[in-house]
């Protein structure tokens, strides 16, 4: 084949781009010259990483089979709700809802029939306990309808409601808890099914105070049940990308990190709904208090309990430990030597005590590094979460994108050549940001860009709570003493790390961690 009749990837030949160019004789010169030092850097950029290979997750490990797992679920609120559709089981309310915006938008056609394609897990909801009789109801009538792959619209038996935690507990017909609680019960919970040998998969924070983080790690170890606290990032693609691209040093060494919190709706701020049917007849509110202050009945703290130190753990617990948790599992990072925070409550004057905006500093000089945290529930402003390097920076939110730095050492060469261009993107990973963009309500935009509500295999999206789920009762069926990836041991890093932030801004000063004693001074 003769030169002039080789075409690049447009279809524009050799000849054809000469001809066109000698029309303008300085400037097609000129601009031949560009093209070729443009050919030259997209050559050179596309082969940036060679030798480098970013670890994507290819599948999943086989799904253990067996004989089904007995499941109790304290707690049936929303998060619970939701574990239970991880899990395969929907309302059959919520299954008609599905159906008919299905009708009228594709999304919805396609999200039924994801979930549809869903593994099915092999598990038996035999148990529920809440403190609100409509929660308890609404979960009974949902651990019934199997809306599993295989067993779609299959009812089965109706789940034993139990009225307290520690019946449900004490039950010999579950073989694992689920603890959806509000924070201020997840420990109590937790050792009472520890204690009668039921594994546990507990929501995030691991726990409420600091003195009970110890408590329970304790009883876990002792009893060797399985554990996995509700981090559902731990299965989301993206970092494990990140993790293999700084194990390979692609950005250099990491100096400074900065994650965040941006929210700007009343649901997003903890201002939940209050049912109509909830009183003091439908709620058993001595049980929901258990280790909390007392304080007399009030719907709205059983609602909003997330706006009260009562009975939360704030911003730094609820949503600081997802981004922890994320770089924890990407770098390592462990307990900080010190951490100091700040804030206030400066938007929401609704009787609320946990601050509404809240910036903490952990400090590791062991790693030569800090690690920033700022949060406010009255600002949408999208801001992901940043590894900063001496060689480039990592951003993660719905993407992830590597951008080179001009006073990198490791690209210096290419830099001064012109063939890469500092503050560019040198690698860029996008798991299906359609999906992000097809989310409508706030806060599930705000977990879905952070690959908390789904992440790929194989290009297929799957839901990360239902992965999280899998690895637990993964390691249930194994029963050698595996763990699954957020274990006591991690979710001891997270507590305690959160407890550090707490308690400086509660007293106003530096809170540092022997890590010899193992205590915050």
């Amino acid at each position: 084949m003769s030169q002039d009749n080789n075409k690049d990837k447009k279809g524009i030949s050799r000849r054809d781009l000469l001809a066109g160019l000698a029309s303008l004789p300085v400037l097609g010169a000129l601009g031949y010259g560009l093209y070729l030092h443009s050919e030259e850097r997209k050559k050179y950029s596309s082969n940036i990483l060679q030798g480098i290979n970013p670890s994507i997750p290819k599948g999943l490990p086989p799904l253990i089979t067996g004989q089904a797992i007995r499941i109790g679920i304290v707690g049936t609120g929303g998060r619970g709700m939701y574990i239970l559709k991880a899990l395969g089981f929907v309302h059959p309310e919520r299954i008609d809802e599905w159906n008919e915006r299905a009708e009228k938008d594709k999304f919805w056609k396609d999200y039924i029939k994801e979930f549809h394609e869903q593994e099915n897990l092999n598990v038996k909801v035999t148990a529920i306990c809440d403190v609100f009789d409509k929660f308890a109801q609404r979960g009974i009538e949902t651990g019934m309808n199997d809306f599993r792959n295989g067993a779609e619209g299959k009812m089965g038996d109706a789940p034993k409601r139990f009225q307290t935690y520690q019946q449900l507990c004490a039950s010999p017909d579950i073989d694992a808890v689920i603890i959806a609680t509000p924070d201020h019960l997840h420990v109590p919970v937790a050792i009472e099914a520890a204690k009668h040998g039921k594994h546990v998969y507990c929501e995030k924070p691991l726990s409420w105070t600091v003195e009970e983080t110890f408590e329970i790690r304790k009883v876990v170890k002792d009893t060797g049940i399985v554990f996995q606290l509700g981090h559902q990032g731990r299965q989301t693609e993206s970092y494990q990308v990140a993790r293999s691209l700084i194990d390979q040093n692609v950005i250099g060494k990491v100096s400074l990190i900065e994650v965040c919190t941006n929210r700007n709706d009343p649901n997003g701020a903890w201002v939940y709904d209050i049912d109509p049917d909830a009183n003091e007849n439908s709620i058993d509110w001595k049980q929901f208090i258990g280790p909390a202050p007392w304080h007399d009945f009030s719907a709205e703290r059983f609602f909003r309990w997330r706006c009260w130190w009562d009975y939360s753990t704030g911003l730094s617990g609820d949503l600081f430990t997802h981004e922890f948790d994320a770089l924890n599992q990407i770098l390592d990072l462990g307990i900080p030597h010190s951490a100091m925070a700040s804030g206030g409550i400066y938007f929401y004057k609704d009787g609320r005590t946990v601050p509404d905006v809240l910036n903490m500093a952990f400090e590791y000089p062991k790693r030569d590094l800090t690690l920033l945290y700022s949060a406010t529930l009255s600002s949408e402003k999208n801001r992901g979460k940043t590894i900063m390097a001496h060689d480039a920076w990592l951003e993660l939110d719905e993407t992830l994108t590597v951008y080179l730095d001009r006073s990198s050492t490791r690209y210096k060469e290419q830099i001064e050549k012109g063939l890469l261009e500092p503050g560019k993107p040198i690698y860029s990973y996008v798991p299906g940001q359609d999906k992000v963009d097809a989310i409508t309500t706030p806060t599930e935009k705000y977990f879905a860009g952070r690959g908390l509500l789904y992440t790929y295999r194989d290009g297929k999206a799957v839901d990360t709570t239902h992965l999280h789920l899998r690895e637990w009762l993964n390691c249930i069926r194994l029963n050698n003493g595996t763990q699954p990836s957020c274990d006591i041991d991690q979710s001891f890093e997270e507590a305690i790390t959160a407890h550090m932030g707490t308690i400086s801004y509660h007293e106003g000063r530096r809170t540092y961690w022997d890590e010899v004693n193992e205590e915050i001074t």
